[in-house]
């Protein structure tokens, strides 16, 4: 496996002159970097004006392994060519590094880069790439790969350090300004003896063109880099390696997701959940995306207004922060009836309810963040018992509690600096062992339990929250507005058939995804089918807007960009000149669906191959092409469907829930609810051709 590092950007708060002179110092050697033992100059050559200046060297570097190790290698310390390509006139410093030693075995190579920060030329930048690709390694390939990652995060950091020294330096002898480079006048003898050595800049051209052809693998545009000032400020310490993996998974979500990129402490979140380990985060996060997709949870804290009866009884609520300046969320579980809020509200109203806890719990530590001047990204929940019994462990509500936190683990991790529980009764052991097995083991580890009084006094809340800040029900001063609770009147509980209609809409959501249609942006669902005799079947309700439905089939998918499975970006299927990719087929007419309408059917395939559900917006002949024009974030009405698909083999299909027999759809009541369109069914088997 190909291990990869990215560095953030490392500014230098002087001009571009003065670091390339400190960066010289560190040649031929550099007692500063131990490891470092010397180089030599292989070749060096000079543009005709001076400008450009490219150095390739031989570099010594000692082998910080075990003895053992060392010995089967047969090595002391291994060599590096380091080729630098220096351009005084555009003020860039181009490196590229790679391992001569185990050439066969070990690949490593390196990238950075110094230029001048864009927005302030008396500033420097400095990035760092590299990639390490192990072969193999006499059997020691694994331990290998640590030492080597272990010490070469630790030079970068001792690298920094040198640039620093030397700059410092430079400023004790009085050396705090070099002048620009300016051009030379050439001599008429000198411009003859050079017609020959053609265009000099040719020279620079050719020393680049290799250096920036593996730089640009692993390094992104301008506009996804970070800088360490803002990590350090906003997201806290991270070490090298830390840092490398929120920039890779960051530009990997600007390369491939199709949205709104999460923040880059929702980002980091993702990565300590999952410590560090790249590609775990990546498939954590993915799939939160997609469930807050799925559930429109961006849009949550503008569209939920809990119900009257919930603000009254759910005894929760923000109260001012703690000592370390996290949000603080006070429940009083204790005092809450949760069976009779389920059978008032349901459990899908509690659960959005918490979720908008959350959201508001990451926007509180924005704010905080903002407020203190250092990084907050979690906050403190302050849960009291008092009152907890036995009504408490009603089976259903022990299982929505249990939900709940399946989803908060899912989807908002590490986003607990620290949960206080105190006046911990003695049924308290009987629920901790019925949720402690769902709860991750770093967040367990963040949880600290106090029974009967002995929150008060030292060791208890006097260690974790300002006095000013305790509330009065727990002993302190504080005036806490967060309602008491109490037991839900039953005349306010569900009717039945209430109930059943809440359990529907909760199967539905499950089991069916929105999506949203815009003017030139199509929505797409990719379907691959692996065997011939198979049958797709669709069912989907318009909720909002005209809409054509579509179906496409290729032999095997084209070779777009990476991209998020199942749901594709607009775009790909049909060119800017409205014309369908040359790569597709249309299965069968396309169906206008109108607003308010049911839509089933299903297509019987005969052959292997990539199968495409598209829904565009419907317009009038004639307009084609301006809808494929108009950029996606354009202004204008924009068309909303709930659908599901399922592939089913050939023999179960007849009978099954999806069979198109009892052309039924599942939304027909969500549709006469969301649309004063009389609601249509509409059947289509599309056969192959």
């Amino acid at each position: 496996m190909v291990q990869k590092y990215q560095s953030p950007v490392r500014i230098y708060k002087y001009p571009f002159e003065l670091v390339m002179a400190a960066y010289e110092k560190r040649f031929p050697t550099c007692p500063q970097i131990p490891v470092f033992l010397g180089s030599e100059v292989l070749c060096e050559s000079r543009s005709a004006d001076g400008a450009v200046h490219v150095v390739e060297r031989s570099c010594r570097l000692r082998v910080e392994a075990p003895r053992l190790l060392r010995k089967i290698a047969g090595v002391e310390h291994v060599v590096f060519v380091q080729r630098n390509v220096l351009n005084w006139k555009e003020r860039t410093l181009h490196i590229e590094a790679h391992n001569e030693t185990f050439a066969s075995r070990v690949v490593v190579r390196e990238n950075c880069s110094y230029t001048v920060h864009p927005e302030n030329e008396e500033w420097t930048c400095f990035e760092q790439s590299a990639s390490l690709d192990i072969r193999s390694f006499f059997g020691f390939e694994s331990a290998l790969e640590k030492i080597a990652m272990k010490q070469y995060t630790a030079n970068v950091k001792r690298g920094k350090e040198v640039i620093e020294h030397y700059l410092n330096e430079l400023l004790s002898q009085g050396i705090s300004h070099i002048p620009r480079w300016t051009p030379a006048p050439v001599r008429e003898e000198d411009a003859c003896s050079q017609a020959g050595l053609g265009d000099p800049s040719l020279l620079e051209v050719n020393a680049l063109r290799s250096t920036q052809g593996s730089a640009q693998e692993m390094v992104g545009t301008d506009g996804d880099k970070i800088d360490t000032d803002y990590i350090e400020k906003c997201l806290g310490h991270l070490t090298p390696m830390q840092e490398s993996c929120l920039i890779q998974l960051r530009h990997w979500l600007q390369e491939t997701h199709k949205g709104k990129i999460p923040k880059d402490q929702h980002i980091l979140r993702f990565l300590r959940a999952r410590d560090f380990h790249l590609d775990k985060a990546r498939e954590m996060l993915c799939q939160s995306l997609s469930w807050r997709k799925q559930h429109q949870v961006d849009l949550l804290l503008q569209t939920w207004h809990p119900p009257a009866l919930l603000e009254e009884f759910y005894a929760g609520g923000w109260h001012y922060q703690d000592t370390d300046g996290r949000p603080l969320y006070i429940l009083r579980l204790g005092h809450m009836d949760t069976k009779g809020l389920m059978k008032a509200v349901g459990e899908e109203a509690l659960l959005q309810h918490v979720l908008s806890v959350n959201e508001e719990g990451q926007k509180r530590c924005e704010g905080n963040t903002k407020q203190f001047g250092r990084p907050i990204s979690s906050w403190t929940c302050l849960v009291d018992l008092e009152g907890l019994n036995m009504r408490h462990l009603w089976r259903p509500g022990v299982k929505a509690l249990l939900r709940m936190i399946e989803v908060v683990e899912d989807n908002y991790p590490e986003t607990l600096g620290r949960l206080l529980i105190v006046r911990a009764p003695r049924v308290f052991p009987v629920l901790w062992t019925l949720i402690s097995p769902f709860i991750n083991e770093n967040t367990r580890q963040k949880f600290l339990i106090y029974s009967g009084s002995n929150y008060q006094g030292p060791g208890g809340l006097v260690d974790y929250l300002d006095k000013e800040v305790i509330p009065d029900f727990l002993g302190g001063e504080c005036m806490c507005n967060v309602p008491e609770g109490g037991l839900v009147p039953k005349s306010l509980y569900l009717t039945e058939e209430e109930q059943e209609q809440a359990e529907q809409l909760h199967q539905w959501r499950e089991t069916y995804q929105s999506a949203s249609v815009l003017r030139g942006a199509p929505h797409e669902v990719v379907v691959e089918i692996l065997e011939g005799e198979s049958v797709i079947t669709w069912d989907f309700d318009i909720l909002r807007g005209d809409v054509v439905f579509s179906l496409y089939y290729a032999k095997q998918a084209p070779k777009p960009g990476p991209q998020e499975p199942g749901a594709r970006a607009s775009g790909q299927l049909v060119d800017r000149g409205g014309a369908l990719a040359a790569d597709y087929s249309c299965v069968d007419a396309p169906l206008i669906c109108r607003e308010g309408e049911s839509i089933q059917g299903s297509h019987v395939t005969r052959w292997p191959g990539i199968y495409l559900l598209q829904w565009q917006m419907h317009a009038p002949p004639g307009n084609v092409v301006e809808d494929v024009l108009m950029a996606p974030h354009s202004p204008g009405r924009r068309c909303k469907l709930l659908y599901y698909y399922e592939v089913l083999a050939s023999e179960d299909f007849r009978g099954s829930m999806s069979s198109l027999e009892s052309c039924t759809s599942r939304f027909s009541q969500l549709s006469a609810a969301t649309s004063s369109s009389s609601g249509q069914s509409h059947s289509s088997s599309l056969v192959s051709r």
